[in-house]
């Protein structure tokens, strides 16, 4: 089972689904702006992924760069920030067993999948 944190009114995010959807039948969706994220979640995605919680935020976003940009927070923060503020999570996220990705571009679901 692959799970992809999704949200459906991005395109980035609707390419990802359709490149999983097109290589693996077992896909679990999770549309993390109607049923927010929860720290467990945003933990297996950091534990599977390596990446630190900055990594984890879209830079591009206007609350970014409004309220925090050029600030600096602790990776407890960062998560507190991301699990209270989900679209500032980036887009798409696939989780296997043993493997997280950001899926952009949408190819790198096979990292996940192991292909």
């Amino acid at each position: 089972m692959v799970t992809i944190y999704h949200h459906p009114k991005c395109r980035k995010s609707r390419e990802g689904l359709e490149y999983l959807k097109s290589r693996t039948i077992q896909i679990r969706v999770r549309e993390y702006f109607s049923d927010l994220l929860t720290p467990g979640e945003l933990d297996e995605i950091l534990l599977k992924s390596g990446l630190k919680p900055f990594n984890l935020i879209r830079q591009q976003e206007e609350l970014f760069k409004r309220e925090l940009k050029g600030r600096h927070f602790t990776d407890e923060e960062w998560k507190r920030i991301i699990l209270e503020n989900p679209k500032l999570l980036v887009r798409p996220i696939v989780v296997g067993k043993y493997k997280a990705v950001h899926a952009q571009p949408a190819e790198r679901v096979n990292e996940v999948l192991g292909k």
